[in-house]
C-alpha cells in the first residue's frame, strides 16, 4: 500500500484503500477465475449538466476514447484486443464509468490504457467534430426506437425541467451547438481524484492494484473523496400525459409514479414489489394482461432510483387498437394493490426472484466489479451478499401493503408513443386513489388505426 493510503476490509473478499488525493481503490479477489475486470467510475452523469451543456458527459464519454497524449484511438483499442481483452464505458444520469476486461496477467495494461484515458485525454476539435456526427446518429437511431423513447418520454414528464427529467444523451440541438472549450472545461473540472472509484474484481491482488493506481494517479493536492450525492427530495406533484405522436405497429404505454431514492431502506420492499407485480411470466401484470388476455407481448414493471428520487412504472406494448384496454389493466392491478398488498404467496415467490436475480447476476467478473463500484460511488458503503440477501428475507407482507398503499395511492404519469393524439387519453383519471373506473371522464374507443 502506498504511503499515505488509508485501507480498510468490508468483509470477506471485498478491500477498500483511500488514497493520499481522494481516489478511492476496491477490489474483490476471486482465485477461482482467470480474468480480472477493471473500472473506474466518475461520480458525474447527466444531472450535473446545465440545459446548455445537455449531453455533455456522454460526450465526453466517447471522446476519452480518441486519443491521449502518449496513444491514438487506435492503440487504445489495439493494445486491449491484443490481448483478447475488451473495453467500454457507459454514461448515467449521477455517473459515468469507463472499463476493460482483461486476462489476470494482463492487468497491469487494462490499468495504464484506462486511466490514461481519464487524466490524459487530448479532447482535440478535430476529434469533437468526428464524434458530435456520431452522436447525432446515435440520437437519430434512438429515435428511431419507440420502445426506448417512451421511458425517456415518461420522465421527462414526470420529473420536468429538472435536470433528472432529461435524457442522457442529449438533444440533437444541445449536441449540435457544443463547442470544444465547453467540454474540455467540463472535463477538467468534473473528473477529479475525489469524484473516482476504481473497482476491480477477479484474479488479483489488492496492493497491486493500489501500486498501479497510485503511479497513474499520481499527483495533486491531498483531499477526502466526494461524498455521496444526496439532497432534497424531488417529488413531483402533479400527474403528467406526454404523448408522442408516430405511426408505429405498437402502441408503448408506460405509466407509473415517483417512488423511493436509493437511501430508502424500504429499497428491498420495493425491488420484492417490483419482481411479484411485473417481474418475470408467474407475475400479477404478466398473468392478467399477456397469459390469460392475450392483449400484449411485453408487459413488465421496474424501478429506477437515484440519489433524491426514484419511479416506478409499468410498461406494454401492444397494438393500438388495444392501448386503451391495457391501460386499463395496468391501472387496476395498481389500484388492487395498492388497497390490499400482495398475497403472502406472492411476496415469497416475489423474494425468490430478487434473491436469484440478485445472485445469479453476479457470476462473471464485470458484474463483480460493477456492484462494488458503483455501491462505493453512490452509498459509500457495500454490503455483503449476505447482507443483502438478508434484507431481502426480512421483508414482510405488511412492509409491500404499506409501501403501496403510499406509492399507487397518488399522481400517476403517463407516456406514450404511437398513432395517438395526447387528447386520446386526456380521458384517463390520473389523479390517483380512485374507486371507480380509471377512465373517470370518457372512454375512449380506438379504431384499428388507433385513432379515437
Amino acid at each position: 500500500m502506498t504511503s499515505g493510503s488509508r485501507e480498510e476490509r468490508y468483509g470477506g473478499t471485498v478491500r477498500r484503500t483511500v488514497l493520499p488525493n481522494g481516489l478511492r481503490v476496491v477490489t474483490e479477489a476471486l482465485p477461482a477465475v482467470r480474468s480480472v475486470s477493471f473500472g473506474v467510475w466518475v461520480g458525474i452523469g447527466s444531472r450535473d449538466e446545465t440545459p446548455r451543456l445537455a449531453g455533455a458527459s456522454h460526450f465526453l464519454e466517447h471522446l476519452l476514447f480518441k486519443g491521449t497524449r502518449r496513444r491514438s484511438a487506435w492503440d487504445i483499442s489495439a493494445e486491449i484486443e491484443a490481448v483478447g481483452g475488451d473495453t467500454n464505458a457507459f454514461t448515467a444520469k449521477e455517473y459515468t464509468c469507463y472499463y476493460a476486461r482483461v486476462l489476470d496477467r494482463d492487468l497491469p495494461l487494462a490499468v495504464d490504457v484506462v486511466c490514461d484515458m481519464l487524466t490524459s485525454s487530448q479532447v482535440t476539435s478535430s476529434d469533437l467534430e468526428v464524434e458530435r456526427q456520431v452522436i447525432l446518429e446515435e440520437i437519430a437511431m434512438h429515435d428511431d426506437e419507440p420502445g426506448d423513447v417512451v421511458h425517456d418520454l415518461f420522465t421527462t414528464g414526470l420529473y420536468g425541467d429538472h435536470p433528472l427529467g432529461r435524457p442522457v444523451i442529449g438533444t440533437t440541438e444541445s449536441i449540435t451547438a457544443m463547442k470544444r472549450d465547453q467540454v474540455a472545461g467540463f472535463y477538467r473540472r468534473r473528473y477529479t481524484p475525489p469524484q473516482l472509484v476504481v473497482s476491480a474484481a477477479g484474479n488479483l491482488d489488492h496492493d497491486e492494484v493500489v501500486r498501479l493506481v497510485s503511479a497513474a494517479f499520481a499527483g495533486g493536492p491531498d483531499a477526502e473523496p466526494s461524498a455521496p450525492r444526496r439532497g432534497p427530495a424531488v417529488r413531483p406533484e402533479r400527474p403528467a400525459l406526454a404523448v408522442r405522436a408516430k405511426e408505429t405497429e405498437q402502441a408503448h404505454l408506460v405509466l407509473g409514479v415517483p417512488a423511493l431514492d436509493r437511501h430508502d431502506e424500504r429499497r428491498f420492499a420495493l425491488g420484492v414489489l417490483d419482481q411479484a407485480l411485473g417481474g418475470g411470466m408467474s407475475s400479477r401484470l404478466f398473468q392478467e394482461i399477456r397469459e390469460q388476455r392475450g392483449l400484449a407481448y411485453s408487459v413488465y414493471s421496474y424501478d429506477t432510483q437515484y440519489a433524491d428520487a426514484g419511479l416506478f412504472a409499468v410498461y406494454a406494448g401492444c397494438t393500438p387498437a388495444r392501448a386503451h384496454d391495457v391501460l386499463e389493466l395496468m391501472r387496476i392491478e395498481l389500484d388492487r394493490v395498492a388497497a390490499a398488498g400482495l398475497t403472502d404467496e406472492e411476496v415469497s415467490r416475489g423474494k425468490g426472484m430478487l434473491r436469484g436475480a440478485t445472485v445469479l447476476g453476479l457470476e462473471d467478473t464485470g458484474s463483480r466489479m460493477s456492484r462494488i463500484g458503483k455501491a462505493e460511488l453512490v452509498y459509500g458503503d457495500i454490503l455483503s451478499i449476505d447482507d443483502v440477501l438478508a434484507r431481502i428475507d426480512a421483508v414482510t407482507p405488511d412492509d409491500i401493503r404499506a409501501l403501496s398503499a403510499e406509492l399507487f395511492r397518488g399522481p400517476l404519469s403517463l407516456g406514450v408513443v404511437g398513432p395517438f393524439a395526447e387528447s386520446d387519453f386526456e380521458g384517463f383519471d390520473l389523479r390517483g386513489g380512485s374507486t371507480g373506473p380509471a377512465w373517470a371522464a370518457r372512454r375512449v374507443t380506438s379504431s384499428p388505426e388507433g385513432r379515437a
